[in-house]
């Protein structure tokens, strides 16, 4: 088989493009502002609070939406306990890295996030709908992960984890 330059060339093209998507936390290029904090508590499985700089973050998870356990007047939703525990099992306590995407709040004052866990990187919202704990829920302007939770909610229906089996 004959080797052609152009191919190499197209390779490190491929990896350059990919690789600036991200920045140094693995964070798309597209996402906001980041802060640091520790979570204090997790409400339920897309809203947590965090300790940043001395002051308590509401924080609702950008672009998933979890089955109900405490809203009130609502009764809790089939998997929604299950989805808290997991909440409160990968995070409470943890020191997280938050980042912001177009919209910085909602019209609560909640602050509108992508959560990763510190040191280890993992990423919260994605891991919800990735496991079925959570569907994807696509607010624009905050979409700079809709595609990818829209593909892994599409593997975890098929698949049948968690609430696509459960509800």
């Amino acid at each position: 088989m004959r080797f052609f330059p152009w191919v190499l060339l197209l390779g490190l093209a491929a990896a350059f493009a990919l690789s600036s998507l991200e920045d140094g936390d693995g964070a798309p290029a597209g996402e906001g502002r980041g802060l640091e904090g520790r979570v204090s508590r997790v409400v339920d499985g897309d809203t947590i609070h965090v300790q940043v700089d001395g002051r308590r973050e509401k924080v609702r998870l950008i672009g998933v939406d979890t089955p109900e356990s405490v809203k009130p007047g609502t009764p809790v939703e089939c998997f929604a306990k299950a989805a808290s525990a997991f909440t409160k099992q990968a995070l409470d306590g943890r020191r997280v890295r938050l980042t912001t995407d177009a919209e910085e709040r909602d019209r609560y004052g909640r602050l509108l996030a992508y959560v990763r866990r510190k040191p280890d990187g993992w990423f919260h919202n994605a891991e919800l709908v990735r496991q079925g704990y959570a569907m994807v829920l696509t607010i624009p302007p905050n979409v700079a992960h809709a595609e990818r939770f829209r593909r892994l909610a599409r593997e975890a229906r098929e698949a049948g984890r968690g609430l696509w089996r459960a509800c």
